[in-house]
């Protein structure tokens, strides 16, 4: 076991699991992945929440206000019916992915 652990690269707790695994389960359930069984989540940001997101971010700000804030964008974005709710951290990550700043 120590000399296929090594070889591979594995800790031989790893090296004894996949043996365990082979002898109940078979040689198709330790080289196959098993399948999903919930879909994986649809992403909250789309291109086109992106789109909207940047748009706001380098329009005006509001009356009042020197410049827009990651809240106040997140509330717009959610007033204008575009998401049903998003987070200023998502805003952030926005708006970084896309090297935009607020200032």
């Amino acid at each position: 076991m120590e000399q296929t652990a090594k070889k591979c690269k594995l800790h031989r707790e790893n090296v004894y699991k996949i043996r365990k695994q082979f002898v109940v389960e078979g040689m198709d359930r330790v080289l196959c992945r098993k399948k999903r069984e919930t879909p994986p989540v649809e992403p909250k940001i789309t291109g086109d929440v992106e789109a909207h997101i940047i748009a706001v971010a380098c329009s005006a700000p509001p009356d009042g206000r020197k410049a827009w804030t990651l809240k106040m964008i997140a509330e717009k974005i959610v007033l204008d019916g575009i998401v049903d709710s998003i987070s200023d951290v998502s805003v952030m990550r926005t708006l970084k992915k896309h090297n935009t700043s607020l200032t």
